[in-house]
C-alpha cells in the first residue's frame, strides 16, 4: 500500500514520464482503454481527440492534479490500468508496459509489482549515477567474458534501482532462449522439464549417451530451475524495496546467466524415436 501525505503531487516531468509509458505507441494502452479508465477513475478527458495518447493522458493527469491538489486519481488510474486480469486475453502486453511504467515511477519512489500493486520506496538516484553504475557493471562482466545476450541488460535504466530490473530481465531471457530453441510456450519449471528433461530431452547439453552425460543433463536442468526459483520468482513477485540486490550479487547472477546461455547455445536436439 502506498502511503504518502495527502497533498503529495507528481512533478510535471514525472507526469510526463508516466503518461509516456502508459500511452506508448506500441506497448501502451489503446485509445478506448484510456477513455474507459479515465471514466472509471472519474477523471476528465480534456483532449479526447486531436492529440496522441501520451499527450491525452498527460492533459488528463495534469488537470486532475491541479483541480484536486493531490495525485490520488492518478494513482488510481495506474492501479486500474495495471490490474493483471485486464491482460488475461493478451498477457504479453503486461510486462513490457509494467517495465516502462516502473522506469517512469522510479524517480517518484514508486513501483508496480507483478500483481499490479503499487509499492513505495526511496526515489531512484540520478541518471548520471545510474549510467556510471551501468558502465562499471558492464566493464566487470565484459572482463569476465560474459555472454553478449546478458550484457545487453546492463543499461542505465535497468540498473538505476539496485540492479532489480537488470537481474529480472536477464533471468527472463533464459526462458526466452529456451522457448526460441524449442518452440514451447511454457514458463518456469514446466518449461525446463519439457525442454531439458526426458529421455531424450528436446535440448541436450551433451551427447546424452553415457550415464554421466545424462546426470550432467539433469544437473543442468536443476540449475536452470534453481535460478528461476531463487532469483526470478522473488524479484518478479516481491516489491523491489524488499529484494536486496547489490552489485556483487548482480555480477555473480549475471555470470551464472551467461553460463546457462552458452550451454543453451551449444545444445542440440537429439533425434526422437
Amino acid at each position: 500500500m502506498v502511503t504518502k501525505r495527502k497533498n503529495s503531487c507528481f512533478s510535471q516531468s514525472q507526469l510526463e514520464a508516466i503518461a509516456a509509458a502508459l500511452g506508448d505507441t506500441s506497448e501502451g494502452l489503446t485509445g478506448s482503454e484510456i477513455g474507459h479508465l479515465l471514466a472509471t477513475c472519474r477523471m476528465s478527458d480534456p483532449t479526447p481527440t486531436g492529440t496522441n495518447k501520451r499527450d491525452r493522458l498527460y492533459n488528463a493527469f495534469a488537470e486532475s492534479q491541479n483541480s484536486r491538489q493531490d495525485r490520488r486519481a492518478v494513482l488510481a488510474f495506474i492501479r486500474y490500468s495495471m490490474k493483471p486480469e485486464r491482460y488475461a486475453r493478451c498477457p504479453k502486453r503486461f510486462e513490457p508496459m509494467r517495465t516502462n511504467l516502473n522506469r517512469a515511477l522510479a524517480f517518484a519512489g514508486l513501483a508496480v509489482d507483478e500483481s499490479g500493486k503499487l509499492s513505495a520506496g526511496e526515489p531512484a538516484r540520478t541518471l548520471s549515477e545510474a549510467e556510471r553504475r551501468a558502465q562499471a557493471l558492464k566493464e566487470t562482466l565484459t572482463a569476465r567474458g560474459v555472454h553478449p545476450d546478458v550484457l545487453r541488460f546492463c543499461q542505465a535504466e535497468l540498473v538505476a534501482d539496485d540492479y532489480f530490473h537488470a537481474v529480472l530481465e536477464a533471468t527472463k531471457s533464459i526462458a526466452d532462449k529456451i522457448r526460441n530453441r524449442t518452440g514451447l510456450g511454457d514458463d518456469g519449471a514446466i518449461l525446463v522439464d519439457r525442454a531439458l528433461g526426458g529421455d531424450p530431452p528436446m535440448l541436450a547439453v551433451n551427447a546424452f549417451r553415457m550415464e554421466s552425460e545424462k546426470g550432467e543433463q539433469r544437473g543442468f536442468a536443476n540449475l536452470v530451475k534453481g535460478v528461476f526459483g531463487m532469483f526470478r520468482n522473488p524479484t518478479a513477485h516481491a516489491p523491489r524495496i524488499h529484494w536486496a540486490m547489490n552489485e556483487s550479487d548482480a555480477e555473480d547472477l549475471l555470470s551464472l546467466a551467461s553460463l546457462i546461455h552458452r550451454r543453451l547455445d551449444s545444445a542440440h536436439m537429439p533425434a526422437r524415436a
